[in-house]
């Protein structure tokens, strides 16, 4: 798995309002105490001066965008935007299994796992709460499949429980089935060392009436990496 420490945060977008962060995977959000390394301490860090609240939290394994807000009225903004339905994120995430169908959506309800409370399950069950996923293919090679999967909830590994549930565990991600290594025609190994999920996208109506934020981040270099190994090509990976 990627060390924290391998590649720092970057920032895409900074204004009085929002501050939007590319995570790269091996760093949590947020941590439970002050003194562990995660993204939010990494903010508060060089930007001691701001109120800096992350209003979208990624797994530790998963690279991509996350959205801090820095002001009440910004937090209550993207909240609003979250309830309407206009706070839009897509991720990019790999599988080695294939997809009957181009695109669908999966709405299994989200509960925890009554054996490992850290685990969820899709189905019925405790802590049960609604959830949907909207999915595409984006990519198909003879080793992997690439896909597009916009979530319209936001459940805890919504998106790692999903795709298990559909019979495509993402690439890298044993914790839901998914494994680590993928063996080549030719005899190579693909290892993914992290799950293969990016948030490469975040869309929501901007502070002006009328107007749309977009930031994207591209996937990382260890995505990009595997990809290609499994026969896909750089373009494919694009926000």
């Amino acid at each position: 798995m990627s060390d924290a420490s391998d590649v720092e945060p970057e920032i895409i977008h900074h204004d009085a309002q929002l501050l939007i962060v590319d995570k790269p995977p091996g760093l949590p959000t947020t941590a439970p105490t002050p003194t562990e390394p995660c993204l939010a301490h990494w903010v508060r860090d060089r930007f001691p001066d701001l109120q800096a609240h992350a209003t979208s939290r990624l797994d530790s394994q998963v690279s991509g965008l996350v959205t801090f807000a820095l002001t009440r009225s910004a937090n209550r903004h993207l909240l609003d935007a979250r309830r309407a339905g206009a706070y839009e994120r897509v991720y990019m995430g790999v599988t080695i299994c294939d997809l009957s169908l181009d695109r669908g959506q999966w709405s299994w309800p989200i509960s925890i796992d009554p054996r490992n409370p850290k685990r969820r399950l899709a189905g019925p069950g405790r802590g049960e709460r609604e959830a949907a996923t909207r999915y595409e293919v984006a990519a198909r090679t003879p080793n992997a499949t690439l896909l597009r999967l916009r979530p319209d909830t936001g459940r805890t590994h919504q998106l790692r429980v999903h795709a298990a549930k559909a019979g495509a565990p993402l690439f890298g991600d044993p914790l839901y089935q998914g494994a680590r290594r993928k063996a080549l025609p030719d005899g190579s190994v693909v290892t993914a060392r992290r799950v293969m999920l990016h948030c490469v996208r975040v869309s929501f109506p901007s502070f002006a009436p009328g107007d749309r934020m977009q930031l994207e981040a591209p996937a990382p270099p260890d995505m990009d990496r595997v990809w290609r190994a499994l026969g896909g090509s750089p373009t494919d990976l694009q926000p």
